[in-house]
């Protein structure tokens, strides 16, 4: 069975080996041997889409409508409204700003066209950068954390540090697109501070602490937000990603094409769309390395210069062969009604691992890309709520983050990628 008609089958209501390589960069001393690695700062990639984005829906914009309207006067969004089988502890949450919430809402504002500075949207942008900043700035130098809010459906559910990840991923795509010289310069602070401590806090297997529901969607969004600073030029190290990229590859074991269950909540969705999109990223990352190497390669003054850059250019091989082979077996998998409705009915981290997909496949392309988007397209513009939103039916439910993470779906052809990577495809 094809990926499309699955997808047209499935009622979204009721279910919807590392490669070693060295390379300097300034700022580093980590001494990494494996692993992608970020473009020294003057070398930030360009950014474009994948493939051509198609003109914004009336239902995309139905659905952005009601997150702008649901912004707070301080800049942040709550969780918002909960599903009612959720019970009411958390009221109090409900219209208290958030940074996972925030982050998620802006960046689908942004993959509408908006940036703090242009754009339709730019005040609800620069507004909610604002309010994250402010979180972060507040925050110790040393922890994990970027906010002392605490207690949120999205903390519970998928990690206790999925803020301090997110806000990894605002900043590092809102980066350099700040035309307020002060704003620009707390931003600059913030997402150094951001990185600092995400590199300060991570574990030898690239994995970070704190229990919750279904880690591994907050360790992608972390594998996300590493890999967008490093893309853009900031001082990532190399080691953090080299563990980032090493643990997403535990998660596949290519003899059995299979996925871990680890920190999946038993879902194997969520696994594999975590495995799945942090590779895609990290690909992209050593793409920005692969032309400068094929460079030296040309231009190299001996034989030994060309070996060396030849032979990392082999390891970014082997790394994009075991990216390829996830992003194959995901393929195989999303045919199977059972795998792509994850828990069973939709939750914020079914949502989410729909993004997850949606970027990975997009930067694929060709048929796989186009059936996926256009089943899941059709599928979420049926369940999308009358006023615009989208409901949670089981753990993440807020309709901030669910409503935030379906427009990320929808939107998914917007998303920026280097165009190194666009053009080192397959």
């Amino acid at each position: 069975m094809t990926i499309f008609k699955t997808l047209r089958t499935l009622s979204l209501s009721a279910a919807l080996v590392a490669a070693p390589f060295t390379l300097a960069i300034a700022g580093d001393n980590t001494g990494a041997k494996a692993g992608p690695s970020a473009p020294a700062p003057k070398d930030a990639a360009k950014f474009t889409p994948a493939v051509t984005p198609k003109p914004l829906s009336s239902q995309v914009n139905k659905g952005l409508a009601w997150l702008l309207e649901h912004q707070l006067p301080n800049g942040g969004w709550g969780q918002g409204e909960e599903s009612v089988g959720m019970g009411q502890g958390m009221e109090a949450l409900k219209d208290k700003g958030n940074v996972a919430d925030t982050c998620m809402a802006a960046l689908a504002v942004i993959r509408s066209g908006s940036t703090p500075s242009s754009g339709p949207h730019a005040k609800a942008v620069s507004k909610a950068l604002t309010f994250v900043l402010s979180e972060i700035e507040k925050s110790d130098a040393d922890s994990l954390a970027v906010t002392d809010i605490r207690g949120t459906r999205v903390q519970g559910k998928i990690g206790p540090y999925v803020d301090t990840f997110m806000s990894a991923n605002l900043l590092a795509e809102t980066k350099g697109k700040i035309e307020d010289p002060a704003l620009a310069r707390r931003h600059a602070s913030a997402l150094a501070k951001v990185l600092r401590k995400i590199e300060k806090n991570q574990r030898q297997d690239g994995s970070f602490e704190g229990q919750a529901w279904a880690p591994v969607l907050s360790q992608a969004m972390a594998a996300k937000g590493l890999n967008k600073a490093a893309q853009a030029g900031e001082r990532v190290s190399g080691e953090a990603l080299k563990r980032t990229e090493g643990y997403a590859q535990g998660q596949f074991d290519s003899g059995k094409k299979a996925f871990s269950g680890e920190g999946g909540a038993g879902v194997n969705l969520y696994s594999a769309a975590a495995s799945s999109g942090a590779l895609s990223d990290s690909a992209n990352t050593r793409a920005i390395e692969e032309q400068v190497l094929r460079e030296e390669v040309k231009n190299a003054k001996n034989d030994k210069e060309r070996k060396q850059a030849e032979a990392r250019l082999k390891d970014h091989d082997d790394a994009r062969t075991v990216r390829n082979n996830v992003q194959g077996a995901l393929v195989e998998k999303l045919a199977d009604p059972s795998f792509v409705s994850g828990f069973g009915n939709n939750g914020g981290e079914e949502f989410l691992s729909y993004m997850l997909v949606s970027e990975s496949l997009v930067t694929k392309g060709g048929k796989e890309w186009a059936d996926w988007d256009k089943s899941m397209t059709a599928n979420l513009n049926r369940v999308q709520n009358p006023d615009g939103s989208w409901t949670g039916h089981h753990c993440i439910t807020g309709r901030t983050f669910v409503t935030a993470s379906a427009l990320l779906v929808l939107t998914a052809d917007r998303a920026p990628v280097p165009l190194a990577a666009q053009l080192k495809k397959g």
